[in-house]
């Protein structure tokens, strides 16, 4: 079939894969498109691709043989589908979007149909917060006898260096970058708990469903501890946060109203967050994208 993948996807991938990487699959999308929809039983049908989408996998909206609708998402092996299936299946619909079958192919997934155009977002502050809360709540459960998941230590790891790179190219992130990689070190260092976490979770990622009001997508999963899922849902509407007068104070008070609701350690959360954000703005700016950099950085001063 003949499609232009949506712009958000291909700029998302040149950023996290590099352009050759992402060329590469982006031209054979078409092709692996086909390849997912005859698997699906050739029954299935394509309704129209989801725009803007993702930034990680193309989406779909598609009909089962039996007048079923669900979302055929296909993704490149750097965003680890089988990752993302295998701990789909272990939540089983708990809390999270369904998968609806085995793999049909390496990168594709058929999952039930949410409402994509309706995510916690669109709720008022406060409210998306409580059901934000409670959808996360659900995730956390141990993780599936020999799973493959990488663990916080592992993950947040590979994102040191490049943290260094920046404070090193940019003296002004010094401060910052040390007091995020101080609060790594002292965070690994002593694990409280091993539970399967959405590894990605914020409001965008908790969409309206039928059978539960809300549920999560887009999982990219790990092992750990339950503050560090947490952290990048205290970020959440940080352009709103910045525009604030009160924007500093309603942060911090963020994370204690968050632990507290999720009886997670204060400490703890807020040093996943600093080392979260200050992460993310040192990548955003690696990547050109320096508005969400600063935003994110000046955020994690605010901690």
């Amino acid at each position: 079939m003949g499609f232009e993948p949506p712009q958000r996807l291909v700029r998302a991938l040149g950023e996290t894969c590099g352009d050759a990487a992402a060329a590469d699959w982006l031209g054979r999308l078409p092709a692996l498109t086909d390849e997912a929809l005859s698997a699906e039983g050739g029954g299935v049908t394509l309704d129209r691709v989801v725009a803007p989408g993702g930034r990680s996998s193309l989406v779909l909206l598609v009909t089962r043989p039996d007048g079923t609708a669900a979302v055929l998402k296909i993704a490149p092996p750097a965003a680890a589908p089988a990752l993302e299936r295998a701990a789909l299946a272990h939540w089983n619909g708990w809390g999270a979007v369904e998968l609806l079958a085995p793999a049909a192919t390496d990168g594709s997934l058929l999952l039930e149909r949410l409402h994509h155009e309706v995510s916690l977002r669109s709720l008022p502050e406060a409210k998306a917060l409580l059901e934000a809360a409670g959808t996360v709540r659900r995730l956390w459960v141990e993780p599936p006898a020999g799973h493959s998941f990488e663990t916080v230590a592992e993950r947040t790891a590979r994102r040191t260096e490049p943290m260094r790179a920046a404070a090193a190219s940019d003296p002004t992130l010094g401060p910052l970058v040390s007091s995020a990689l101080e609060a790594r070190a002292e965070l690994v260092a002593h694990s409280p708990e091993l539970l399967l976490l959405h590894g990605n979770f914020r409001q965008s990622k908790v969409l309206s469903g039928e059978r539960t009001p809300w549920l999560a997508v887009g999982p990219e999963p790990l092992v750990g501890e339950r503050a560090y899922d947490l952290a990048r849902l205290v970020r959440d509407r940080v352009e709103d946060l910045i525009a604030s007068p009160g924007g500093a104070a309603t942060a911090r008070r963020r994370v204690r109203k968050l632990a507290d609701s999720l009886e997670v350690d204060q400490a703890r959360l807020r040093g996943w967050t600093l080392f979260r954000a200050v992460e993310s703005g040192t990548r955003a700016l690696a990547v050109g994208r320096r508005q969400d950099g600063e935003l994110a950085l000046e955020f994690a001063g605010w901690l």
